[in-house]
């Protein structure tokens, strides 16, 4: 086999911004676990997760798995996300942007450092800009993109000039692209170094990482001595665990049909809240029929989404209608654009030239979500007249490398997980291959322009992408949690990539 190009490589780790995060699950953690026979006792907390990182160095890989781990943790950022989406200071107690929405400043906080002790000063946070702009990651260096020059002022300011306003930039400085890096960590694949009030321990692959509390930490300090993320491949064994008092936590939980398992109000609590995670029916634009706006608008007439939530995840979810969800600021409902429909569907094909028994692929990935609105879709399809061959892949074995890299595919399914990620569509290079000038000129206007402006421009392009039918978005993932009763401040809605510890804690 040819070795891959770096951009086969930096496409590969894109893809972990998908459905994975979603098998995370928290287990856990009561105060009162012993170190050993004469340690004293331990605070201790462990995440369960079904998507072990493949490394954990964020500046090469996008894997979701990483910032599961070690967004707002062990790294952080200049600004982050709070559990509503909005952007709140961190190691930056304030910031300004210039006139001209040319020039961001970032006052730091005098107090914060690193775990290794060296202070978060603007030559550090300037090296880890610069460090991300020549990131190997193809997000990060979309991101990074747009800066012109980045520079330290003193001690404790950072000024870093942009190309050309942008909206979507400070956003993206919440996550990945905008953690802070200890300039003293070199193997960042093994041996992470940040400001969070956790620092890595150490990884035992195939089974955990673990994560201890910083003693110093300059902030607010972690609540547990330990955290320890476990990595499992079966959720069913999570459920026995949590009703056994095993675990005191089940995160993203992906079975919502067990929920009622969990009615006993003297011993859990049950979260349901908002994900970014969009479920998609993908369409291959670079293929016949699927360039034809009446055969794409005939298969979103002719799905039940209501159906597929019902039938797939427990009646949990939300129908969004394109690729933006209710914790976006330019989100509306259209949901109703293409009511199921079989009747319009089968006029539609039949306006297309495609007679009955025309077929299409169907490569899902291997996972529950995906197999299982598989079979409903091939089902309700074969009622207007599409034969759907389903075909279900190992996602890192085949779909990755056949589907996502190789484009061999007419229909797939896979969950998009990553905040504001509607940007996708304008890159046609991305594996959808959709190539719209009108959408991708809506993008870029809206990155550009005023706060009023930039949101009717971003409504503009999701109604474009819905009236164009991009995509069948078939649900939205809701945010189902299990907490025992003695855990506290776990986030209900899912606003960013990270797991954030900062606001567990345990009763007592």
């Amino acid at each position: 086999m040819a070795p891959r190009t770096r951009r086969q490589r930096t496409l590969t780790h894109g893809l972990t911004v998908l459905a994975l995060i979603f098998g995370l699950t928290v287990m856990g953690a009561c105060a009162g676990r012993p170190a050993g026979p004469d340690s004293p006792t331990l605070k201790t907390l462990t995440v369960g997760a079904t998507a072990e990182p493949d490394t954990l160095d964020l500046t090469t890989s996008d894997n979701a798995a990483i910032p599961q781990l070690l967004l707002y943790n062990v790294y952080e950022t200049l600004v982050k996300l709070d559990s509503e989406g909005r952007v709140r200071p961190l190691l930056a107690t304030a910031y300004e942007l210039s006139e001209d929405e040319l020039t961001y400043t970032f006052r730091l906080d005098p107090k914060a450092h690193f775990a290794s002790g060296s202070p978060v000063d603007g030559d550090a946070v300037v090296a880890s800009l610069e460090r991300m702009r020549q990131a190997l990651s193809a997000t990060i260096q979309a991101q990074m993109a747009v800066i012109e020059r980045v520079w330290a002022e003193d001690s404790h300011t950072v000024k870093v000039e942009l190309s050309h306003p942008s909206n979507k930039w400070l956003y993206d400085m919440t996550s990945t692209a905008g953690i802070v890096i200890d300039p003293a960590a070199t193997d960042l694949a093994n041996q992470p170094g940040g400001s969070g009030p956790f620092q890595f321990s150490y990884w035992i692959r195939g089974d955990r990482v673990v994560l201890s509390r910083v003693g110093d930490y300059w902030g607010t300090p972690g609540r547990f001595d330990q955290v320890t993320f476990r990595y499992f491949s079966e959720p069913n064994a999570m459920n026995t665990a949590m009703l056994s008092g095993e675990i005191d936590v089940i995160s993203d939980l992906t079975s919502p049909s067990t929920l009622p398992m969990f009615a006993d109000d003297d011993r859990f609590q049950v979260l349901e809240g908002t994900t970014n995670g969009e479920v998609v029916l993908g369409f291959n634009h670079a293929r016949a029929p699927l360039n034809d706006l009446r055969v794409r608008q005939a298969i979103n007439y002719g799905i039940d989404r209501q159906a597929i939530i019902d039938t797939v995840w427990g009646g949990k979810g939300q129908l969004i209608g394109s690729m933006a969800p209710p914790t976006d600021p330019y989100y509306e409902d259209l949901s109703q654009a293409y009511p199921y429909d079989p009747e319009r569907a089968r006029q539609l094909l039949a306006e297309a030239g495609l007679g009955a028994g025309a077929s299409l692929s169907l490569r899902v990935p291997t996972l529950p979500y995906a197999t299982g609105a598989a079979q409903v879709i091939a089902s309700q399809l074969s009622q207007v007249g599409l034969t759907v061959v389903v075909e279900e892949l190992d996602f890192a074995g085949r779909w990755l490398p056949e589907v996502f890299l190789n484009g061999d595919y007419d229909m797939t399914i896979v969950a998009h997980v990553e905040a504001r990620d509607i940007g996708k569509f304008a890159d046609a290079s991305y594996y959808w291959h959709y190539d719209d000038p009108t959408f991708q000129d809506l993008i870029a206007r809206a990155d550009q322009a005023g706060p009023s402006e930039y949101l009717d421009l971003m409504r503009q392009a999701a109604r474009r992408l819905s009236e164009d039918a991009a995509a069948d978005w078939l649900f939205l993932f809701p945010k189902l949690v299990v907490v025992a009763q003695g855990i506290t401040g776990v986030p209900a809605n899912a606003t960013s990539l990270s797991f954030d510890l900062t606001t567990v804690a345990a009763r007592g």
